[in-house]
């Protein structure tokens, strides 16, 4: 159902339009009716009551698409309000970490860089400190325009607002996020791989196809090893987020998001200067797997937190934390 509702709204003008802004109203109402919002949640929450393997390719789905709504992001901002016992989003979410927000006198205030469609979304789940805040369209403006390497509008969020409800944070929504993002970029790497070893197989030069050039075919070949590894990490991150393991999702987001780098730079150079252009459907992949690498995060971020682990660990609990994740 997912493959075919996708197929019939995401054609190339539907892709560009979205890269110029404009929301895609008639495709967000067949999300909604389907119930992908609440495809996250258990059936005692009003959701699918998905298993984890059938959540992970529905996510996987939406990268191998390109889905350039906020889909995801809305999928686990549910899934962590039905867990705080929040009431859940009407309509699109956002999902957000901002801990230097102030609350005075029961006032919150700040600003939330860089929310994805921030301008259309309905309301935003956001952690600051130990508390999720669901903030309704009402308790923000916005503080500064600004757009994702996929062209996708990213405005940061100037937060005021009365709080009127909150909950104890039942996970971070960093690692919600960086484990929804690990699945996108499962997806859109297997769609960069297909579209590669097409273009390979009837791209024709010096009176071959570029498939035939071994080094064309150690090309693809480790392309299809960091999707390999791109689906594993996506799978560990969706494990240990269910666990409350926040280290596993660092291990699991980290390595996707090294795929998604290495991934884009191999699919990129077997297109040769075509893959550059931002006309080729390739196009969308890699500046969605750029943008998704560096959300909910980034590398640099989920390396610390490994790398801390490891320190604290020691030479004596390092292998054990290792073999844990």
């Amino acid at each position: 159902m997912i493959e075919r509702l996708l197929d019939r709204h995401l054609d190339d003008a539907a892709q560009a339009q979205a890269r110029e802004g404009q929301w895609l109203p008639a495709l967000w109402a067949e999300v909604e009716e389907m119930g992908l919002p609440l495809a996250l949640l258990t059936e005692d929450q009003g959701g699918f009551g998905l298993s984890f393997e059938e959540a992970g390719e529905a996510l996987r789905l939406l990268g191998r698409h390109a889905m350039p709504l906020p889909v995801v992001e809305t999928m686990a901002a549910n899934q962590l309000l039905a867990a705080a016992g929040l009431p859940l989003a009407e309509g699109a979410a956002g999902l957000a970490r901002a801990d230097d927000l102030k609350l005075i006198d029961g006032r919150l205030t700040g600003t939330v860089p860089r929310v994805a469609w921030g301008e259309q979304i309905g309301c935003l789940a956001l952690a600051v400190g130990d508390r999720l805040y669901r903030v309704p369209r009402s308790g923000w403006s916005v503080a500064e325009q600004g757009t994702s390497l996929n062209f996708h509008p990213r405005p940061s969020l100037a937060i005021d607002w009365a709080v009127d409800a909150s909950a104890p944070l039942p996970h971070c929504p960093l690692a919600a996020g960086a484990t929804v993002r690990a699945f996108q970029i499962a997806g859109a790497l297997e769609a960069a791989l297909a579209m590669t070893l097409d273009h390979t197989a009837t791209r024709v030069q010096f009176g071959k196809p570029l498939q035939k050039n071994q080094v064309v075919q150690h090309e693809l070949a480790k392309l299809a090893g960091e999707l390999a590894c791109a689906t594993a990490a996506a799978d560990l991150a969706g494990e240990a987020l269910a666990r409350g393991d926040t280290l596993g999702v660092a291990a699991g987001s980290l390595r996707a998001r090294e795929a998604a780098g290495t991934g884009a730079g191999i699919a990129t150079q077997m297109h040769g200067a075509i893959g550059f252009t931002r006309e080729h459907r390739l196009h969308l992949y890699t500046t969605a797997l750029w943008t998704w690498r560096d959300e909910f995060g980034g590398q640099v971020f989920w390396a610390t937190q490994l790398g801390r682990a490891a320190i604290t660990a020691g030479g004596q609990g390092y292998w054990p934390m290792v073999t844990a994740l």
